[in-house]
């Protein structure tokens, strides 16, 4: 991860889980890094350590990104910084797990903005500027849902479908003008991922599980090599191959018995 050493990257949704791995890993690197979440006190404890332990520089932004206006202030804190940032990178977002009609409709929407919304309206700010110097690169957090319709995470996996195709898009868009885009797409992650999501008792979530560490690296290693797309972890691309090969329908069949939950008819 040499290349981004000395200069400055942007992690959303970096107080916990792969976006606090992401940080974690550039910080290692040498990379200066802007930590922006919901909670300020676990990035200000973040951020404080890896300036100390690393000896980078770090400035945190607390944002919501549920909230339409926080692409644009995060971006504006980072202008009047003065701080050219390299590498953008599209952590933030949640799930719900549950039958759809249950679950409250706020949070669905607020998952479209964060997961979808948030995603391109960052891309947007800050890709202009990365053409002009013709040099950046961009990670998109995606998930292996992201290949199949998944029921009772339907509206998380569409999400991530999303973000998924627009990153494989952009990448090719923007490699002519020396900007890399990759789509980390992981599977189960030990992370808090499952407990906002309301799914910590579902066995499927279980299997197969990586450190946020392990994938970090798998998407910042990816990045680095130029690839447009990387799934984290040797049974997730397995599974996302078999998935590619059976009929579609099968495959929502067999996700709606794994994901049920006990109370669905």
């Amino acid at each position: 991860m040499a290349q981004w050493s000395g200069k400055w990257a942007l992690v959303s949704g970096a107080s916990a889980g792969i976006g606090k791995a992401l940080a974690e890993e550039l910080a290692r690197d040498g990379t200066h890094l802007v930590l922006t979440a919901r909670r300020v006190d676990r990035l200000e404890q973040l951020a404080q350590q890896l300036a100390s332990v690393h000896k980078i520089e770090t400035k945190v932004f607390p944002a919501d990104l549920a909230r339409a206006d926080a692409p644009q202030k995060i971006f504006e804190f980072t202008q009047q910084n003065g701080l050219e940032i390299e590498l953008l990178v599209n952590n933030a977002g949640f799930g719900a797990y549950g039958e759809f009609y249950k679950v409250d409709a706020q949070r669905f929407l607020d998952m479209v903005q964060v997961n979808c919304a948030a995603v391109v309206h960052l891309t947007r700010l800050y890709l202009p500027l990365m053409i002009a110097r013709r040099h950046g690169d961009i990670l998109i957090v995606s998930s292996t849902a992201a290949f199949q319709s998944v029921p009772y995470i339907s509206t998380y996996a569409a999400t991530k479908a999303f973000d998924l195709l627009f990153a494989e898009g952009l990448a090719e868009e923007v490699k002519a003008h020396g900007v890399g885009v990759c789509a980390l797409c992981p599977g189960s992650t030990e992370s808090e991922f499952g407990q906002v999501a309301g799914q910590t008792n579902l066995a499927v979530s279980k299997r197969h599980r990586e450190t946020a560490e392990k994938v970090a690296h798998t998407g910042l290693q990816a990045l680095a090599a130029g690839k447009s797309t990387v799934i984290s972890g040797v049974p997730n691309f397995l599974g996302v191959l078999g998935q590619r090969l059976a009929p579609r329908r099968f495959v929502t069949r067999v996700a709606a018995r794994l994901f049920k939950p006990p109370t669905a008819p």
